[in-house]
């Protein structure tokens, strides 16, 4: 168990970062995965191997799983390709096509399992991360500088004023929660990190956490479609990451997949991993995780356990806040597409390309903003909180042994069924944990009050023909709109009382109208179309859709 303690270096307190618990990179687990990193793929890949053929023992059984990903791949590879796709997909695809033709005609026993191995080999190398030590250090820096760019941590004056900085850049990205605990922890245990998605800077964010917290590096697992563009795919593998191919649905690509976090984990790397899939479309927190990445860090545990290991697994939920997210105005209409279909009308959007291009850059350089990351209380892989040792507790505070869940007849055993009930347990506690530490903002609020009121104004239309109200009929008086932010204030001040939400700083106390005001000039700060706007003495909407997705981030609190 940790019993180390890690104090924080005195610049942590002017703003900076804590002292790393390791601090020459070779004894990184990270880095010590890389430099066998041909030895783990083959690991990666004959696990997979033992593990498949346990779950489909027959040949009918593997054939029929070859067949499925060999019909699903050619459909990817004519449907859906992307720039970052290997060059020789289709060969590949054709050659295991010849290979399934010949068993019915030159059949050895056996064969299946050949044609297996060479599916499994090339998904394992695929998945497969190119950590390097030096490349992250380079990443760290080019990282720090465009957040410092992004939310205007430095004070800008004129264009070489870009470049200079007097301002830390945790002065913009704050870190709350149990800082100390998860760095004591990761000292003689794996921490598996469960951030919210709803970004494609999460991913860098959350590196970037890592460094300041004063951890090593995490394995993480990225979407291919990040690869896409050589200087994004440059600055994932320099972070850690391992490819996540989300089009790829097939059983024998997700057993891969889920064998390298499984190895990963159990030899000590500490691993992120977002369990909500993908960024949230509507701008809900996670409801519902995905469970199969989150499935081997129970799997890895057990594992663990099995081999009289002294080391413990602990899950870190993370909620990221954001006041505006950049991708927004995109990511609710896939949604409302997705789920309104042909209820949903999209006007064209009159304004032009370079206007926009302007009015970003515009915005970008002069305007600021923060963001806040909250750590949750770490958890054991069974969902319970454990305390500063590391030890579980029930939900009476008492000290239990996690190695009792997994024992049967006094052994240590593996039972799927029953880790697959665990799973569920630790996923319905992270989603309990996000919402616990979400952090309400201005620009939250002000966007539930609106358009909860301009939807209640119109109960005989569904969502989709009230998002095509005509912005001219939607107005609040402000004097109206200040009432019910006191109201509603209220209520979520009530909530945090019972530990239910949290409060940004700005909203704690205060003055009512600089509240409002804060969270008027952060919401939609980069989008072309202002969500929510005060003019004239009104509260005005320019997108109403953007306006639903940051409402969504607050829905679902009871009063």
């Amino acid at each position: 168990m940790a019993k180390t303690k890690v104090k924080s270096t005195k610049k942590w307190e002017k703003g900076r970062y804590y002292e790393p618990i390791i601090k020459r990179s070779k004894y990184w687990p990270v880095v010590q995965l890389s430099k066998n990193r041909k030895a783990f793929i083959e690991e990666v890949a004959k696990e997979t191997l033992i593990q498949i053929k346990k779950m489909r023992p027959s040949k009918t059984q593997i054939v029929e799983e070859i067949e499925t990903a060999l019909y699903r791949e050619k459909f990817r590879m004519r449907s859906n390709p992307w720039r970052v796709d290997p060059p020789d997909e289709k060969p590949f695809w054709d050659g295991i096509k010849s290979d399934l033709l010949s068993l019915d005609t030159d059949y050895n026993e056996g064969d299946e399992f050949k044609i297996l191995e060479k599916i499994i080999n090339r998904y394992a190398e695929e998945v497969a991360g190119n950590f390097k030590p030096n490349r992250y250090r380079f990443t760290r820096r080019v990282v720090k500088f465009g957040f410092r760019r992004l939310l205007n941590a430095a004070r800008v004056q004129g264009f070489f004023g870009l470049f200079k900085s007097d301002y830390y850049l945790t002065d913009n990205i704050q870190i709350f929660g149990k800082i100390k605990q998860i760095r004591n922890l990761a000292r003689d245990g794996t921490i598996i990190m469960v951030p919210t998605h709803f970004s494609n800077l999460d991913s860098i964010l959350i590196g970037w956490i890592i460094h300041v917290l004063g951890l090593p590096p995490f394995i993480y697992g990225a979407g291919l479609n990040l690869f896409n563009i050589k200087i994004f795919a440059y600055f994932m593998n320099s972070l850690g990451a391992y490819k996540v191919d989300r089009r790829k649905k097939n059983y024998l690509y997700i057993e891969t997949l889920k064998m390298y976090s499984h190895l990963a984990i159990r030899k000590g790397a500490h691993s992120l991993f977002f369990p909500g899939g993908t960024r949230s479309r509507s701008g809900h927190i996670e409801k519902k995780l995905k469970r199969g990445l989150l499935g081997t860090a129970i799997e890895a545990q057990r594992s663990i356990l099995m081999n009289n290991e002294n080391r413990k697994i602990y899950v870190v939920p993370v909620t990221i806040n954001y006041h505006f997210v950049l991708e927004a105005p995109s990511l609710i209409r896939d949604h409302l597409k997705r789920t309104g279909q042909e209820r949903f009308y999209e006007e064209k959007d009159k304004s032009s390309t370079s206007f926009k291009i302007i009015k970003f850059l515009i915005k970008f350089f002069s305007k600021g903003s923060s963001i806040s990351v909250s750590i949750g209380r770490p958890l054991d892989v069974l969902g319970n909180y454990v305390d500063k040792d590391g030890r579980s507790l029930d939900k009476q505070k008492r000290v239990i042994q996690i190695e009792d869940y997994f024992t049967l007849g006094g052994q240590i055993t593996e039972n799927i069924q029953r880790e697959e009930e665990y799973t569920r347990m630790l996923s319905e506690k992270i989603v309990e944990e996000f919402h616990r530490n979400n952090r309400l903002t201005g620009s939250h609020l002000i966007s539930y009050i609106a358009f909860s009121y301009w939807r209640n104004k119109y109960p005989q239309l569904d969502l989709y023909g009230f998002l095509r109200v005509p912005e001219e009929e939607l107005e609040i008086d402000y004097g109206k709109f200040r009432e019910m932010f006191i109201e509603h204030r209220e209520r979520f001040i009530e909530l945090k009382r019972q530990k239910k939400i949290n409060l940004s700083i700005h909203m704690r106390e205060g003055d009512i109208d600089e509240m409002i005001q804060h969270g008027l000039n952060n919401l939609g700060l980069f989008h072309v179309k202002r969500p929510l706007l005060l003019k004239d003495g009104k509260i005005l909407t320019h997108d109403l859709a953007t306006l639903y997705y940051y409402h969504n981030r607050t829905d679902g609190y009871e009063f």
